[in-house]
């Protein structure tokens, strides 16, 4: 299941990479060829979400069915295991939460990329026509 997370993982961080550059100040020759790229691949990302929620389900069904260690009925290597499993299903959710917010802030962030062009590009209009 380790695959599942490295995907997570690579989609995450492209997405912060790109909102990283469309948010970059002084990039404005290379913005629209960005914007085109992104808007490009936020169809394609949106297959994190149901794949997120997937993973969100996988980690709730090893939880409910974990055994518990509860007082001295684990020895200490299973209570380390236990503990080492918990750490990894938080680790794993947040990674999860940061996927799905990224890829949130990316659909915003490019959205109003685009109304800021089209603003602009009315502007110049207007300024033209006087």
């Amino acid at each position: 299941m380790a695959l599942e997370w490295v995907v997570l993982g690579y989609a995450a961080a492209a997405e912060a990479i790109m909102v990283i550059l469309l948010t970059m100040p002084g990039l404005d020759g290379l913005r629209k060829g960005l914007v085109a790229v992104t808007r490009n691949l936020l169809k394609p990302f949106l297959s994190i979400v149901p794949f997120c929620l997937f993973l969100l389900m996988d980690i709730y069904w090893k939880y409910e069915t974990m055994p518990s260690c509860d007082g001295d009925s684990c020895t200490p290597s299973e209570h380390l295991r236990h503990q080492k499993s918990m750490m990894k299903s938080q680790r794993n959710a947040l990674l999860i939460a940061a996927a799905l917010v990224f890829y949130w802030i990316l659909f915003s962030v490019t959205n109003l990329v685009v109304k800021i062009e089209q603003i602009n590009q009315r502007i110049e209009r207007l300024k033209n026509k006087d």
